[in-house]
């Protein structure tokens, strides 16, 4: 009998689910602003992963090339020998033509001042525009981890108000009407969340490693302005062993 009776109470409470698929269509009747809130938010996430690989590999690619430029380019006897070592359409095969394009210009200057300064100038512009590749990309990530949580945000509210106003035409305020509809909408926070930490962190991460190449290109940079200005005979002591220390002369005999 009481088997029977605990029985006929839970086939009498209401099964209701809460859940994504619920806050998006509920009553089976699909909810615009929910979808649209939901549809952005994957968007954006899918971007971030994107740019994230993307840029991750391309960096990656530039590292490897500079391991490979310090071991071989100024080993070369010249900066157009050094050139054809390099990688075409890498960003240090284009320091090097712009620098060497840039010379052909200088001895046509007459004053050396601003010849030197346009060299300078044409060289900086170069790293200039890789850096400026390097970083397309990560205002999205930016704007994403900025934006997210509030996309997410709105869809919660625009729920709870839905929400409210259902409860309000019901009449009911029972726990199951306030709670499964509030539950609901606060899925759109979470998912906003979930969107703008990934988002933040890759901005975070492939901001550094481009500072760290920025760094590198300046001092390439810096290192064939020198070469050009020397006419080859500077050059940095890379992927050279140093030079050996002449032996100590042994002490004479004493008489």
């Amino acid at each position: 009998m009481v088997f029977e009776l605990l029985t006929a109470s839970a086939s009498a409470a209401p099964q209701t689910s809460f859940g994504l698929k619920d806050a998006l269509f509920p009553h089976g009747e699909p909810n615009w602003i929910g979808i649209a809130t939901f549809v952005i938010l994957v968007v954006m996430s899918f971007g971030s992963f994107f740019i994230l690989i993307t840029k991750w590999m391309e960096q990656n690619k530039i590292m490897k090339q500079y391991r490979d430029m310090r071991a071989n380019f100024w080993r070369a006897p010249s900066l157009k020998e050094g050139a054809a070592k390099l990688e075409k359409n890498s960003a240090w095969r284009q320091i090097v033509d712009d620098g060497l394009a840039a010379e052909e210009q200088h001895g046509k200057m007459v004053n050396e001042t601003d010849a030197h300064d346009w060299l300078h100038g044409s060289l900086a512009s170069s790293v200039g525009s890789i850096n400026s590749k390097l970083a397309s990309g990560l205002p999205f990530l930016a704007t994403v981890g900025a934006t997210s949580p509030f996309v997410g945000l709105f869809g919660t509210v625009v729920g709870i108000y839905g929400a409210l106003i259902n409860i309000g035409v019901s009449g009911s305020a029972s726990i199951d009407k306030v709670a499964g509809p509030v539950g609901e909408a606060l899925i759109m926070t979470a998912l906003g969340l979930l969107v703008a930490v990934p988002a933040v962190l890759a901005y975070n991460f492939l901001q550094a490693r481009n500072k760290s190449i920025a760094e590198q290109l300046s001092a390439f940079s810096t290192d064939v302005l020198a070469n050009i200005n020397s006419k080859g005979a500077v050059k940095p002591n890379v992927g050279t062993a140093p030079a050996a220390k002449p032996a100590a002369a042994a002490p004479a005999a004493k008489q």
